[in-house]
């Protein structure tokens, strides 16, 4: 599933590399180094509308408007701060949908999560955002302005991108790819401090390993399989949508993808209290990634209104972790951000819909 191209989008600068606002300002009557002057006003300095780019002639800047060129931005239409200075963003499409993005701040690094798609329609049982349903993919310039957002909300360059917000990357993998090439040439952020999060979708990693070459010459960014079960009878009860895709499978399609980027595969796990976070879980875990060029990322759940899941004890998740690294699995425990203002993906754009 790729986006189809919302009314007016070959209107829209952002998204734009300097390559192409120079193309394209040239296509307009005007000098090349107008688009330079576009690329700057639009990826340094934030300009939200064409009229805010003064640095351009006025009689160009009214043209511009009077025919529907716009910089693409969002709006954005509720911000919450945690007490640990997380910042959620609710923001407004074109065409009215509600997206959120989040920005996740520690002393030496700024982390903005962004959503790839509307809604979802992977259904997994822990997440907010699925309860809603899936209206659309987004466009690559309305994932990019997620993380101009961040920037601007919290007044500091991000430093790392992680696709882990609302929504199926790779069912939208066109746009996310190039959003990642927007991200990492006009924004400066290096592949390597990106991150795409799938629940996995049968046919799609290969498809994304040769998109990448394609698309970005390269594929450095980091994959991560939210896996959140060892083995496919549990993993179908928390994400309905695996019974179409096949643990056993999805593992050889990650070792394909390892052997054809040359790129580490991280696993997500979700840790459910009394579910799926006992130690034979942890053992069965290891023992299915044994010899992998991988690493897990256990993360505590945070709850939400629509399911009776409980959040694990510290001590259950200290023992999970443990017989992990006993076994030699790398990994790492993510701290959990945000628990006061609505942690859990998708739940402040569904208090906006329930208003």
């Amino acid at each position: 599933m790729t986006s189809s191209p919302l009314p007016g989008e070959d209107l829209v600068l952002l998204g734009r590399s300097e390559s192409e606002l120079e193309s394209w300002a040239m296509a307009q009557g005007q000098p090349r180094f107008r688009g330079r002057q576009l690329h700057d006003w639009v990826y340094v300095k934030g300009a939200k509308e064409v009229q805010d780019i003064t640095v351009l002639p006025k009689a160009w800047r009214d043209s511009l408007s009077e025919s529907g060129v716009t910089v693409g931005r969002l709006r954005v239409v509720k911000r919450q701060a945690a007490n640990d200075s997380t910042v959620k963003l609710l923001l407004a499409t074109a065409d009215d949908e509600y997206i959120e993005t989040v920005g996740i701040p520690t002393k030496n690094r700024l982390t903005v999560c962004v959503s790839s798609q509307v809604g979802c329609s992977m259904a997994c049982r822990f997440c907010a955002t699925g309860k809603g349903g899936f209206q659309r993919s987004l466009v690559a310039h309305e994932i990019v302005d997620q993380v101009l957002s961040i920037r601007e909300a919290m007044r500091r360059r991000p430093s790392h991108v992680v696709f882990m917000g609302m929504g199926e990357p790779l069912l939208n993998s066109d746009e996310v790819l190039d959003a990642i090439r927007c991200i990492n040439n006009d924004l400066g952020i290096g592949q390597r401090r990106i991150t795409v999060s799938t629940v996995g979708v049968r046919d799609a990693l290969r498809k994304l390993a040769d998109l990448s070459f394609e698309r970005l010459g390269k594929a450095q960014f980091t994959l991560a399989i939210s896996l959140h079960a060892p083995n496919q009878e549990l993993r179908e009860t928390l994400i309905p949508t695996a019974r179409a895709y096949p643990i056993e499978l999805l593992l050889d399609d990650c070792r394909n993808y390892v052997i054809a980027t040359g790129r580490r595969v991280s696993f997500e796990y979700i840790l459910l209290g009394g579910v799926n976070d006992q130690i034979q879980h942890a053992e069965e875990l290891a023992k299915k990634i044994s010899g992998f060029q991988s690493h897990v990322n256990l993360i505590a759940y945070n709850p939400i209104e629509e399911e009776d899941f409980q959040r694990p004890s510290l001590a259950r998740i200290d023992s999970f972790r443990s017989a992990l690294e006993g076994r030699g699995v790398p990994v790492t425990l993510r701290a959990s951000r945000g628990l006061d203002k609505n942690a859990a993906c998708g739940q402040l754009r569904m208090q906006q819909r329930n208003a």
